[in-house]
């Protein structure tokens, strides 16, 4: 199962066995332990429930308390739920990043970094204005269109809040994994800042072939 949560811990750069020099995200992954089993018998569909980060048990609700008890796994901080095959997992089991290797493909999903409130420019790229002195538009937006409709049109670009997104990068490249420290090393980059939660789960885009 290639699935697992973890934290970014930063950017660096590797030299791999082939000789490329490719950028890399640093994440934190695991391990993990299986909290929930879902099967289609039961629930309805296949799913694997995840945990990461040990949580005194003091720390969470009665509700979650009873239901970590009666999974019989010690409370987590964060569960997460992935859908596929549940063949070969079982309740309890612990999940490390020793089920990837190198040339695997995953998607890593995260909370894009926040940005506040801000202008066209920054948040859709807008070009700005003439630089000049006379030019009376710098980096303001220009016309907002039908001045009639006393609001503002439904999917136009304008200034507002920027950031805070969950998003979702696909494909990306694993470039080595590293077990005896628990690091999963993927190419280029990745959503969120330092030690923001991330989602490791295989590629859509092959698993289909490797079903």
């Amino acid at each position: 199962m290639k699935n697992i949560l973890g934290r970014k811990v930063g950017m660096t750069s590797v030299f791999t066995d082939d000789g490329r020099h490719v950028p890399v995200t640093v994440i934190a992954a695991g391990p993990c332990t299986v909290v929930e089993r879902r099967t289609k018998e039961t629930h309805g569909y296949d799913a694997v429930a995840l945990g990461f980060e040990a949580l005194k048990r003091g720390r969470v609700t009665r509700a979650q308390a009873g239901h970590f008890k009666k999974q019989g796994v010690d409370p987590a901080r964060f569960v997460r739920e992935f859908r596929g095959p549940v063949e070969g997992v079982e309740q309890g089991q612990s999940v490390t990043v020793a089920s990837f290797e190198a040339g695997d493909r995953v998607d890593v999903v995260g909370i894009s970094k926040g940005h506040g409130f801000s202008g066209g420019i920054k948040r859709h790229n807008f070009r700005g204005g003439g630089a000049s002195h006379g030019s009376m538009i710098h980096r303001q937006p220009a016309s907002n269109g039908d001045t009639n409709a006393g609001r503002v049109t439904k999917g136009s670009r304008r200034p507002g809040h920027y950031g805070v997104d969950r998003t979702t990068l696909q494909n990306l490249e694993v470039i080595r994994a590293d077990t005896e420290r628990n690091l999963l090393l993927v190419r280029g980059a990745v959503p969120g800042g330092k030690n923001a939660l991330l989602i490791v789960r295989q590629s859509v885009k092959t698993r289909g072939a490797s079903a």
